[in-house]
């Protein structure tokens, strides 16, 4: 470069015209998300949405950040990028499902070192869909192209969400009683949490992640997207009384379940009460992990646990069956102090 040429910012590592077609891209898939209440296009400083005042007595916003970890660098291995958008988007709105709250919004940060328009687009495309699985709108977002912050090739998620929940409606474990059951929801794998013991477990393989078990790449099996289960929960609220609802995310079962119990119960699960995926029996196998790290690190097969009267665990079961999901009675609520017991 001559000593007199100008810098410009693209010299720097940031091409502003890439992010220029990547948000022309992505207008349709947002546009695929929209809702009631959304106000304006993608493209505007902030996202605008109109709450529905006639609908809420009295609305309560919750509010939900995450982001989907090291399944990220198992994507980037594997060169597959339209699951981890979905993955993100799950992340986020399960967690304030279990309060009651249904999804209206939803908003990504994207970050690279430099921006590669199709991979963006894969990855806006799946969080467009996890966002129709949600009923959520796809409201804006952020992109991020800084050179130096992140490796060649590698990018960065985090998601927004925001719901409403009516005040009386609010779910957060206080009717929780001894006797009340607990229903598990089947997971699709391991979501988005453990990968980076995952990761660690596939580095100790003959052929890391290209090694192939049931017939297909074992990083095929492990990028299937988190299971968004809000329209079935909403189902659910519809008909049913619910005394508390637990994610089960980082923390397993052990660590996520006892969010919401009362000080003076215990969850006590029966181990042996569901089927669980064969996928952990690999993880388990080939890294040699014992029962309860299993147990506070993966969801072993449980992406949500449900807890319901006795009375009502039947007709929940029913509920949530009609909806899609694979529901098992895994346990009780009993005396204690507050902890999960996996018998």
């Amino acid at each position: 470069m001559s000593a007199d040429k100008s810098l410009t910012y693209k010299d720097a590592g940031v091409d502003i015209d890439a992010g220029n077609a990547l948000v022309e891209r992505i207008k349709p898939l947002a546009g695929t998300t929209m809702r009631p209440g959304v106000l304006g296009s993608i493209g505007g400083f902030g996202g605008l949405f109109e709450l529905d005042l006639d609908k809420y007595r009295r609305p309560v916003l919750v509010s939900g950040t995450d982001g989907v970890g090291t399944k990220l660098k198992l994507a980037i291995e594997v060169g597959r990028y339209d699951t981890v958008g979905i993955d993100l988007v799950a992340m986020c709105v399960n967690d304030i499902i279990v309060q009651g709250a249904e999804p209206l919004f939803f908003l990504d940060y994207y970050a690279s070192a430099t921006l590669d328009v199709e991979v963006a687009v894969a990855v806006v495309s799946g969080i467009a869909q996890g966002c129709r699985q949600a009923g959520a709108a796809l409201l804006g977002g952020e992109t991020a192209e800084m050179p130096g912050m992140y490796a060649s090739g590698d990018f960065d998620l985090a998601g927004f969400t925001v719901g409403v929940v009516d005040r009386d409606k609010l779910i957060d474990g206080s009717k929780v009683r001894k006797g009340d059951r607990l229903l598990g929801l089947a997971s699709s794998g391991p979501h988005a949490n453990g990968f980076s013991l995952i990761r660690r477990i596939l580095q100790k393989l003959p052929d890391g992640s290209a090694t192939e078990w049931e017939g297909t790449s074992i990083g095929t099996h492990l990028l299937e997207p988190t299971r968004i289960y809000v329209k079935s929960v909403l189902t659910l609220l519809d008909d049913c009384e619910v005394n508390a609802m637990a994610h089960i995310t980082g923390g397993g079962l052990l660590e996520n379940v006892n969010r919401v119990l009362p000080a003076d119960l215990d969850a006590v699960i029966d181990g042996a009460s569901w089927d669980r995926p064969a996928l952990f029996s690999f993880l388990q196998e080939h890294g040699r992990i014992a029962d309860r790290e299993m147990l506070r690190t993966f969801n072993c097969g449980i992406g949500m646990v449900i807890i319901v009267r006795p009375e009502d665990a039947a007709g929940a079961t029913r509920i949530l069956a009609a909806t899609g999901e694979t529901v098992f009675a895994i346990g009780t609520v009993e005396d204690g102090t507050g902890q999960v017991r996996v018998e």
